[in-house]
Formats: structure tokens, sequence, C-alpha cells
């Protein structure tokens, strides 16, 4: 287990985790890295090429203005929707932008803006599709330093030349960690060994880095985010942002819901799973703060399948009755038991396949966010942990194929409804498995290999290129 789930749960801004949010790591990492040269003192210009699949849709996946906020070392965790927008303002006015304004130390103001980046839509770097390469220049227009970046997925990064490195440090996390796994079954083993649910086995491996109430905390606090880009999207009314005049349902759909079922009835938790669903994604699709799970483009399905966990299980009902703060700590055990259960599950997507819709499709994004909920969801709802390997089973299989076409390269069509069907799929992949004593005939280490490969074989044009699908059969106006 060399990753930890602060790595796949992590607070960044919309539309995209490896377009928006990995982009603006990589520029701010190089931003840090010529300070550190000694360099931007000399700075006095720059060459930014972007290629593949974040030069296709860039755009519309705001990639080229959060490079510009990572140069000015703005870090993709703490930035706010609103400072975010204020600075791109700026930069679209002046067409200049605050090199290492951010950081401590010495800053740049170069003239330099969006339309000044090179972009290379039908060029693949041999990593990953999603490459970005920047240079920093001296006065004479020579090179003061150069880096290459990869954003693969969820936001992580790869620096090209340190994955030696990488690789070490994943090697020495493994050895440090009481249970290391890359498959499930070794997930599993330990669990069947320590006779403890896999968040058990998720939380012993997460203690190493840090205390257990920080991570008992910092579980909390995504929630809490999770929470707060639901809400914010409640509020907000009109069309999304980006031309296709998508208008926003979840501020009407909440209001006829509210009215419909004021008490929460069971019978309506499927319209309340897909009016979370399309709030976060909505939010998402604004350029608001969500949180990638394990990606920005899925960022609404473990919210609302956890919403059902949090409303409707027979744990949290049974709170209920014992008061209001008995109701509160439950839910937060629930919180934080879903979160070590999904993210164990996310790890084998990390390390056998792919979390990125460039590499794989959507069926790395959404369908490995659906895969982790429904495992979070059996373990809440009692099952054991080969039920819940088996939920995590059933909703990768059925998502095995999906492309990544969004029209017009936004965040929006069909990702925002998709993100509601896949947490029902979820939801019902968890009720099947609970329905099963844990035999099954698939395993999850099969249907993730199974997505890998299938990811390979797709056609790039239904790998995030809006060169395919949906993206070219209807029409944008």
């Amino acid at each position: 287990m060399a990753l930890s789930l602060f790595d796949l749960f992590s607070v960044g801004l919309g539309p995209s985790s490896s377009h928006t949010v990995g982009p603006m790591r990589a520029s701010a990492d190089f931003v840090a890295r010529a300070a550190e040269a000694g360099v931007l003192e000399r700075l006095d210009g720059l060459k930014i090429d972007v290629y593949g699949s974040l030069a296709a849709t860039g755009r519309g996946h705001g990639t080229f203005s959060a490079i510009l906020l990572g140069l000015e070392g703005y870090a993709a965790e703490e930035i706010l929707p609103e400072v975010a927008e204020q600075r791109q303002a700026v930069h679209a006015e002046t067409g200049t932008v605050d090199v290492a304004a951010q950081l401590e130390g010495p800053t740049r103001t170069v003239t330099f803006g969006v339309g000044d980046m090179i972009l290379h839509p039908l060029t693949v770097l041999e990593r990953h599709t999603n490459g970005l390469r920047l240079a920093a220049l001296d006065a004479d227009g020579a090179p003061l330093i150069e880096e290459t970046y990869f954003s693969i997925g969820g936001g992580f990064i790869v620096r090209e030349g340190a994955e030696d490195a990488v690789a070490q440090e994943i090697e020495q996390d493994l050895a440090a960690v009481p249970y290391p796994f890359r498959t499930a079954a070794e997930l599993l083993e330990h669990s069947t060994e320590q006779d403890a649910p896999l968040s058990a086995i998720m939380l012993a491996n997460e203690t190493t880095m840090r205390p257990e109430s920080e991570v008992r905390a910092g579980i909390l606090h995504l929630w809490e985010v999770m929470e707060a880009s639901k809400d914010h999207a409640l509020e907000r009314s009109g069309t999304l942002p980006g031309g296709l005049a998508v208008r926003r349902r979840a501020p009407g759909w909440h209001a006829r819901l509210t009215e419909q079922d004021p008490n929460r009835e069971p019978v309506f938790w499927q319209e309340w799973v897909n009016l979370v669903a399309l709030a976060v994604n909505e939010e998402n699709a604004s350029g608001g703060r969500v949180v990638t799970a394990p990606t920005n483009g899925a960022a609404g399905i473990i919210p609302a399948v956890m919403f059902y966990a949090t409303h409707y299980s027979a744990a949290i009902k049974e709170a209920i009755g014992r008061g209001e703060e008995e109701a509160q700590r439950v839910k937060e055990d629930i919180v934080v038991r879903f979160f070590l259960t999904a993210a164990a599950i996310g790890v084998l997507y990390k390390e056998q396949a792919s979390i990125s819709g460039a590499e794989v499709g959507c069926q790395g994004e959404v369908g490995s966010a659906s895969s982790m909920a429904a495992a979070g969801l059996a373990e809440i709802l009692g099952g054991s942990p080969q039920q819940v390997e088996n939920a995590a089973e059933i909703a990768m299989e059925h998502n095995l194929g999906l492309t990544c076409d969004p029209i017009s390269g936004l965040v929006q069509v069909p990702c925002i409804e998709r993100n509601a069907i896949a947490a029902a799929k979820a939801i019902n992949a968890a009720k099947m498995a609970l329905m099963g004593d844990g035999e099954h005939r698939v395993s999850l280490d099969e249907v993730i290999v199974t997505m890998r490969e299938t990811g390979k074989d797709m056609s790039h044009k239904y790998k995030e290129t809006a060169l395919g699908g949906l993206a070219v059969n209807v029409v944008e106006c």
C-alpha cells in the first residue's frame, strides 16, 4: 500500500483532476524548482508546450488557466474559486503572469498568457497522453530550467526523470506499512488473517503516516468539503459556463424534492442520491471546490452513495432514535469507515490499472469511483470483506468499456448525469453482493486487469480527446 487515502482523496478546483488540478500542481512544482535553482531573478520569458489530451480538451477543462495559477505558486488544495477567478481576470486583462508570487523569494512579472502556450493535440509523449513541458527563459531566450510533467489522473503528476525515485519511494512505503497490498487477493488475505474489515486494514496502514486522530479529522474535513460542494451548487442558478448552455438542475430538483419528501421517506432514496451526484458535479463543472474521488470527473459518486449510507442505512436509523448527538457520532463513524474502505479499493485501481480517463476512458474514472463507493457502502451495510470485494467487482464489471467523450471537452455532458447513474449502480452492486455469501465467479483483480486491457484496446478517440462519440455527434450550439 504505497498510496494514502489522502492521495486518492484531495481538495482541488474543477472541472478536472487530470486536466485542471494536475497541470496546476505541475506548473507550481516547476516554479518551486526554478526558485530552488536560483534562476528566477534572471527569468525573462516562458515556453510551455501542451500535449495530447491536455491540448485537445484543455480549453473546456480550464487547463491553460490552471497552468498560469500554478506558475504564480498557488496550491491546488488551497486556492479558492473566487481567488482563481480574480487571477484569471487579471491574466486575461494584462497578458502577464506573476511568477512565484505566492512563494517566498523573488517574483517576476512575465508577459505570457494562455494564447502563448503551444498546443500539440495530436502528439502523445511516450509516458502518458497528458503531457506538459515547461521552460524558463533568460533575456536571450535560452532555457534556464526545463521540465516535462505528466498528469496521470486524479491530480497525480509524474516528473520526467523522477520515475526511479518514485518507484523506490513506493517500495519503501510498502516496507513501512504493516499490511502491504497491491491486489484484492492480498488485501483479503490480510483481512482474513487479522479477522478485521477492510477499513481496519487501511486504517492500520494510514496510521504509520499520521496519528489516528489526524486520519479521522482529515477524513471528516474531506466530507465537509463534499457537503459544501453540494450545498453551494444548490444555491446557484442559470446555466453552466463553457458555451453549451447546460442548465443547472440541482436547485430546482432540491426545491421539488424538499416539497415532495420533507421527512426523507425511504421511497425517495434514489431521487436524493441523484440530486447529490448532480449537485456536486455541477459545482465541479463550474470550476468550484470539490474532492477528487478519485477524480474530479467522478467527484459526485462517492458523496451521493455516502449520502445514502448516512441517511438510509440501518445503523443511522437506529442512532437517530437515541438522540441527535448519538446520530452525529454514528454518522461520522460511518463516513470514516466508508472512506477507508473506498480508499483501499482505490489503491487497487491505481496500482494495477489507471484512474485516468485520458488513458483508459471513463471506466477508469466513473467505473473506479462506482467500485469504490460500492465497497464502502457494502461495509457500512454489514457486509463481510468477501462481500465488500464482490460489491466492488460487480460495480466495475458493469462499467467496463465506458468511454470518455465529453461534448466540447467540458465535464458536463454526459459526465454529470453519468455520476448519478454510477452512484445508483454502486448502491445496487452493494445490495446484490450482500444477498450473496461472498463467493463469486469473477474476482475484483480479474476485473481490474480487464479494465486496464480494455483501456489499452480502446480507440484514442474515446479517451478524452473530443475526437469521437458524443463529442463529435452532438452539435455544440
